[in-house]
């Protein structure tokens, strides 16, 4: 099976720079297979969507506590 490229795809650095991290974490992700990466030859490639997808999976909705006498109420 052969994986095509479409759309935008980042190199580990360009990648680091979309999600406002360090290289190295990058390739954490990538060594731990918790992010899709696409190898071309000695090249590593992340496709925008895959960061995307990501960054949305570790999106944590907000709750409204409420407050009373300095403790959470309900």
């Amino acid at each position: 099976m052969t994986a095509v490229l479409t759309g935008e795809h980042y190199s580990v650095e360009e990648a680091a720079a979309y999600l406002n991290t360090s290289v190295r974490f990058v390739r954490r992700l990538i060594s731990e297979r918790r992010i899709t990466f696409y190898k071309l030859g000695r090249h590593v490639r992340l496709k925008r969507e895959d960061l995307e997808a990501f960054v949305q999976a570790g999106k944590v909705e907000a709750v409204t506590v409420r407050w009373q006498a300095g403790r959470v109420v309900g």
